[in-house]
This record gives C-alpha cells, sequence and structure tokens, in this order.
C-alpha cells in the first residue's frame, strides 16, 4: 500500500468516527432527561471515537510528512 492510499484510508476513517461522535452526542442532546447511566454510556462512547480520531489526526501528519520528505529526496534527485 502506498503513502497517499494510507493517508486516504487515514482520512476516510478520521471523518468517519468524528462523524459517529457528533451523531452520539446529538443523541445525548437528544435525550433530555432520561436514564443518568445511558448518558454517561453515550459520552463516554463519543470521547473514545474523538480520542480515536486525534490519534489518527497524528498518524496523518506523519504520513503526511513522509511524503513532503519523499517529494524533497525525488526533487533533489532530478
Amino acid at each position: 500500500m502506498s503513502i497517499n492510499d494510507e493517508l486516504h484510508e487515514v482520512e476516510e476513517e478520521i471523518a468517519r468516527l468524528r462523524s459517529e461522535a457528533a451523531d452520539l452526542r446529538e443523541q445525548v442532546n437528544d435525550l433530555g432527561p432520561t436514564d443518568a447511566v445511558e448518558r454517561s454510556a453515550l459520552i463516554t462512547m463519543a470521547e473514545q471515537q474523538e480520542s480515536l480520531a486525534d490519534d489518527l489526526e497524528l498518524r496523518r501528519e506523519g504520513l503526511n510528512r513522509k511524503l513532503g520528505e519523499a517529494g524533497q529526496t525525488g526533487s533533489r534527485e532530478s
């Protein structure tokens, strides 16, 4: 798998996780005064999704650095 392919997959996963976290938070807001345990579980799931997305953003930065380094190496060889 090329760096570009991996970068594309990471970006798609970040978007999916952010969307899921937003959906979970919306569910919390829509619940109203209901079961505190359920609210807490939804909030925890949203925070976990956001944490995973944050980790993937770090991975994306690393991949972008690799692409930049590969581009610089390639331009020096020309």
